[in-house]
């Protein structure tokens, strides 16, 4: 039994009604491996999500977690599958042509967007993109209205809302800015695995084994290009133990 929170593109409900996204696609292909053909998928808050697996509600989490030395002290991570930095959102063509966030600060004619109050902001703004020419949006949905309309010419995100801004067949005209150099010359990275029990080490290090094969085989860039995801996201050789000791 393995626990997802409903967002895309890490795990949600298709139109069928059958869980979908990049870490239910994962589990499957890695659990088939072990010749195990069914895997359930529960729906579940995200916030419940780490006090069911230790009440024993499920085996393992493939909602997206990021690793952190906090998370750690809860839960069994697999080795990082996906590395996470911010990403941004322009025209189809990149009119402006920008690739970073020097380039933002650099150019007086281009105009960006970003959430209010988000991580995303503070990494734009310590790159020393100016506030006169930033404009700070509530939600998602507003700030990707302002790049469609013209309003801005950069939207930038986390690489996830990236990733679900462009499934969304409601969406189009739109591309991400690949390659893209966040903060300060260095990108702030996060790291993303499946969770399993403390006392589920065996289990985990049976999925470890299955994720270096499907990392080899390809079929890991395979689910990463099908929800969206970039090279950039490809996660280096780390242990989940050298992020959980914060390395």
């Amino acid at each position: 039994m393995i626990g997802i929170s409903n967002g895309a593109p890490w795990g949600f409900r298709g139109k069928d009604g059958e869980p979908i996204g990049f870490h239910p696609d994962l589990v499957r292909a890695a659990f088939a491996r072990l010749g195990v053909s069914k895997v359930n998928m529960v729906i579940a808050e995200f916030g419940a999500l780490i006090p069911a697996l230790n009440a024993n509600r499920f085996d393992a989490i493939a909602a997206g977690l990021y690793i952190s030395p906090e998370r750690c002290k809860l839960v069994a991570f697999s080795d990082p599958d996906l590395k996470l930095a911010d990403a941004a959102l322009v025209m189809k063509g990149n009119p402006k042509k920008v690739h970073s966030y020097a380039d933002i600060a650099a150019r007086e004619n281009v105009r960006f967007g970003v959430g209010r109050g988000s991580t995303t902001a503070k990494n734009a703004s310590a790159a020393g993109v100016p506030q006169d020419r930033t404009q700070l949006f509530p939600d998602i949905q507003s700030n990707v209205s302002a790049l469609l309309s013209g309003r801005i010419d950069v939207a930038a995100f986390s690489a996830p809302t990236v990733a679900r801004i462009l499934s969304d067949a409601n969406i189009s005209g739109l591309e991400r800015v690949t390659p893209f150099q966040g903060a300060g010359g260095q990108d702030r990275f996060g790291y993303s695995a499946i969770a399993f029990r403390t006392d589920d080490s065996d289990l985990r290090d049976l999925y470890n084994a299955q994720l270096r094969a499907l990392k080899s085989d390809g079929t890991v860039a395979k689910i990463m290009a099908k929800y969206g995801f970039s090279d950039e996201e490809t996660a280096p050789d780390l242990k989940s133990d050298q992020l959980c000791n914060g390395n």
